[in-house]
């Protein structure tokens, strides 16, 4: 030991205190403890814990200012711009549907072309854009309509308003593209997976994350919305646009020290080769042993953000969309001839992991019609409940009892993340104490129980103001809270779940398009509800009967209807599990990331399995099929 070079002495040093450097300046992941590092030295020195000042507080300060700007905007568009209800609710509706599908386009353009960082940046300065414009329309008159001096009648909005306006609500479309796909997969990406802490960090930044949005979501219905409605509009909408700007600063500031993933290609251009590949291969019979066919396997492609994926034998019909039927489909560099007609098994993997979310992305979009309908009709419950705290002149807002959800899950992240998750660990072994499909299923209960309450408090409180012949239920609008605080732990196991099963699920290439996933399916909630509506008063309201959802619910029977939902939910649930127990979590050929420090020094690249291989990189590396089945 005496005899080693200074070099080597310094390299000791810096792997003893868990860094690893290469001459290039690029730093190798952290090790700490158990965990083990890559032995790729063109993976970035993930920041983990200490680039999260900057991403969770460019998203609080985005979140609060973008739903500050839009949580009130039905009565901003009729109270400020003269718009009839029916105008402003068809505008806000095409502007909320518009809001909520344009992350698909943002995610295509961050994994195929730009990176998530380079998206984000651009739509957080749309976002400022639209708020700043937004708010002009409200601090300066000739922006919006003006009544008439020594008259009471207002006239509507004048196209150049109108031109300001639908210019301020098309850079949000922007910016809420960009951003919804993008912020939870930039802020996972600064973690590194391949390691223990690294994973460990990406569980709880999911749930907080979840925990800032909700934050963000109470100052929003609580504060901002009061300096709207009862002070000033324009200053109502001036303080998210200041929040925005911060959210941009500290975003930017952070810039060095980001992970930036670099897009590798359309993720659905491998979509559609490898079915492509697989209709025409149809044909070939896969099962037959004496047939010596092969998979086309080569090895990834060095700097890429993939990690090998173990060959699975479900949907085995796409596995013929890498089999070699003929020697010329591969190139003698290893390469495939023509892409559309052999894929590697890589690819076909990746396109396996799609079709096994979407079943449990469809029990996600049903899950969210609890949440949507008891948002909804909570609000006239308590409408027709006594509001007064305590007995006191004190009323509670009816509008401000959607709070208790939200203050439920804030209550309840912190203590599950780091008391109760360490408890279960220890006893489940699971990381994260649930499996990520477990805690979507406990979601889903915790969801049926609180439409089954919710139903009980509705009967009791139907009863009471029958009882006394009253519009208003003499009962305490209080006892709407419990339903409130179940639903609320309810979406931090279901939601929180699947954004984390989303961005872990789905490939690596694919995260934006995974948050993208998420909004959407949240947008077919909302419609779902809303067909759910119609049929449930349509069918219980017709030849005279009073419908269940009337706008009196003491006439109605809004009891009945939390009951359908909580059997819609029920019939979902066992869905859920009979596609929970079908589901097989992304299996991963990390050979080269499980290797410990002092083994590592006795492998070179060649011989981990999943590594870049230098000397042999464009060797393709191929499978019989009966050595790939037994894999």
């Amino acid at each position: 030991m005496t005899d080693d070079k200074p070099e080597m002495v310094a390299q000791k040093r810096e792997k003893e205190e868990g860094l690893a450097a290469d001459p290039n300046g690029v730093k190798d992941v952290e090790v700490a403890g158990e965990d083990k590092p890559a032995l790729n030295d063109q993976i970035p020195y993930h920041r983990g814990w200490k680039a999260m000042p900057y991403v969770i507080g460019n998203e609080t300060f985005e979140r609060l200012g973008t739903l500050g700007t839009s949580s009130n905007l039905v009565v901003y568009l009729t109270t400020v711009f003269r718009m009839s209800s029916v105008t402003a609710a068809t505008i806000l509706l095409i502007f909320n549907g518009t809001t909520n599908l344009s992350p698909i386009l943002g995610a295509f353009i961050s994994d195929s072309y730009l990176g998530r960082y380079a998206v984000l940046g651009f739509a957080s300065v749309a976002s400022l854009t639209g708020m700043l414009l937004l708010t002009l329309t409200a601090a300066i008159p000739n922006l919006h309509p003006r009544c008439r001096s020594g008259t009471e009648t207002c006239g509507g909005p004048s196209p150049p308003q109108l031109a300001v306006l639908f210019l301020s609500f098309f850079f949000l479309v922007i910016g809420a593209g960009g951003i919804r796909p993008c912020n939870l997969a930039f802020g996972a990406d600064q973690f590194d997976h391949r390691t223990k802490s690294g994973r460990k960090g990406i569980n709880s930044f999911f749930n907080w994350y979840y925990f800032n949005f909700t934050i963000a979501m109470m100052i929003s219905a609580t504060v901002i919305i009061y300096i709207q409605s009862d002070v000033n509009w324009g200053l109502g909408l001036g303080i998210p646009t200041i929040l925005m700007f911060f959210s941009c600063t500290v975003f930017f500031l952070g810039s060095k020290i980001y992970v930036k993933v670099k897009p590798e290609g359309s993720p659905f251009s491998n979509v559609a080769r490898v079915l492509m590949a697989a209709w025409r291969k149809r044909n070939l019979e896969l099962s037959d042993e004496q047939q010596l066919t092969s998979f086309f396997n080569p090895p990834l492609p060095g700097g890429t953000v993939r990690a090998k994926l173990s060959h699975t034998d479900q949907f085995r019909c796409l596995d013929k969309a890498s089999i070699i039927a003929r020697s010329n489909e591969v190139k003698p560099n290893g390469m495939a001839s023509n892409q559309w007609r052999l894929c590697s098994l890589q690819h076909v993997e990746e396109v396996k992991c799609i079709v096994r979310i979407i079943p449990i992305w469809l029990a996600g979009m049903v899950y969210g019609i609890a949440l949507t309908q008891e948002w909804t009709y909570v609000i006239f419950q308590a409408l027709q409940s006594d509001r007064h705290l305590f007995g006191t002149s004190f009323e509670i807002p009816a509008g401000s009892f959607v709070t208790f959800n939200m203050l439920a899950l804030t209550i309840w992240i912190p203590i599950y993340d780091r008391i109760i998750v360490p408890c279960l660990q220890r006893i489940t072994g699971v990381e994260g104490g649930f499996t990520l499909l477990q805690r979507m299923g406990i979601g889903i209960v915790l969801s049926i129980i609180a439409m089954i309450v919710a139903a009980i408090l509705e009967e009791k409180r139907r009863s009471v103001a029958l009882q006394h012949a009253n519009s208003v239920s003499s009962m305490s609008s209080l006892w709407l809270i419990p339903q409130l605080m179940l639903l609320g732990v309810s979406e931090a196991f279901c939601m929180i779940g699947q954004v984390e099963f989303f961005y872990k699920q789905f490939p690596e290439n694919m995260r934006s398009v995974a948050g993208a996933f998420m909004f959407c399916g949240m947008a077919i909630s909302s419609y779902l509800s809303s067909f759910m509506v119609m049929i449930v008063h349509g069918v219980t309201g017709g030849e005279g009967r009073k419908s269940w959802l009337d706008d009196d619910l003491n006439k109605g029977r809004l009891d009945l209807f939390y009951y359908s939902c909580a059997a819609v939910s029920f019939l979902n649930f066992v869905y859920f599990i009979i596609c929970a127990r079908w589901y097989r979590y992304k299996n991963l050929n990390e050979g080269l990331n499980e290797i410990s420090m002092e083994e590592s020094s006795s492998l070179s690249f060649d011989e981990e399995e999943g590594s870049d291989i230098t000397s042999h990189e464009h060797a393709p590396i191929i499978y019989n099929c009966s050595e790939v089945r037994e894999k």
